[in-house]
């Protein structure tokens, strides 16, 4: 009789079967068990390890490599995250050091200016240099203060060195400042070391020259240079600038006088507006 797949649900047959299997199954592990190393049974085995070791090893080492993957885009996206958060702080770093040295450079520009009050006892109020001309036949430069400020037009306008101009317009929260290297400009001036007279202009170029002194008298370069007060147009006693060269001989009536201002106009971010100064004792302190 023919065996068909049909028969092999039959439960009589599977009890068979399984009867069948159990036996043997203890038939073999008690051969195992009494056969030596180099039984039948162990060879079977070891052929068998031998055959699917392997597969564990490639399955460990896929696992393995999968993990490892997965650290490695973790790291990657922590790597980029701490990069992002190390730029950030570079940057406001950067920024604050930055600042730190505006606020450096600007406390000694206000030094020099406060130290110049002190010399001249000046009285008066101190504005930022917020607009600058752009052509050559106005020098001229708007400060931050004004009317409001108690800032009017002829009053004299220094920087931390020494004298840059006069206002010349005012409006309630800023004024305008002509500078002394204008065309237009003149402020009486005197040299310190002989007391000779004479008047500071403007040129096109930008730079000064003292004019209207006495054929007479012996200049030098080096020589130094004050405001006058003689007219009213500038406080008395301020500083100028200094001789740097002389075209000419004592006694030639067209010698061109050249003076190097103290102050560099272009360079000016803060400027005081005087209101009143003790320029006598200041020029009698650089007179010793």
């Amino acid at each position: 009789m023919a065996l068909n797949f049909q028969d092999m649900h039959d439960p009589r047959i599977m009890r068979v079967v399984l009867a069948v299997l159990i036996v043997a199954s203890l038939a073999m592990v008690t051969v195992y068990a009494r056969e030596g190393e180099g039984g039948v049974l162990h060879q079977v085995q070891s052929g068998a390890h031998a055959v699917f070791a392997p597969l564990g090893l490639v399955g460990s080492s896929a696992g393995a490599a999968v993990e490892d993957a997965g650290q490695a885009v973790s790291d990657a996206g922590a790597s980029e995250e701490t990069l992002s958060a190390l730029r950030q702080r570079n940057a406001e770093l950067t920024e604050l050091l930055t600042q730190s040295e505006e606020y450096r450079l600007e406390a000694e520009r206000l030094q020099g200016l406060l130290d110049l009050k002190d010399a001249y006892q000046i009285e008066g109020v101190t504005g930022r240099v917020i607009g600058r001309s752009t052509d050559a036949w106005n020098q001229t430069i708007t400060i931050d203060v004004g009317s409001s400020a108690g800032v009017e037009t002829g009053l004299t306008v220094v920087g931390p060195s020494g004298v840059i101009g006069q206002v010349i317009g005012v409006q309630g929260g800023s004024a305008t400042v002509r500078l002394l290297t204008d065309p237009k400009s003149g402020a009486a001036a005197l040299v310190q070391s002989s007391r000779a007279e004479g008047i500071v202009r403007g040129s096109l170029s930008g730079q000064l020259t003292l004019q209207n002194i006495d054929a007479a008298v012996e200049l030098k370069t080096g020589d130094v240079v004050l405001t006058s007060g003689l007219g009213g147009s500038y406080v008395k006693g301020l500083l100028i600038g200094t001789i740097v060269r002389i075209e000419g001989q004592p006694g030639d009536g067209s010698r061109t006088i050249y003076v190097s201002p103290n102050e560099t106009p272009q360079a000016l971010e803060e400027v005081t507006v005087v209101f009143d100064a003790k320029s006598e004792q200041a020029t009698e302190g650089q007179d010793e």
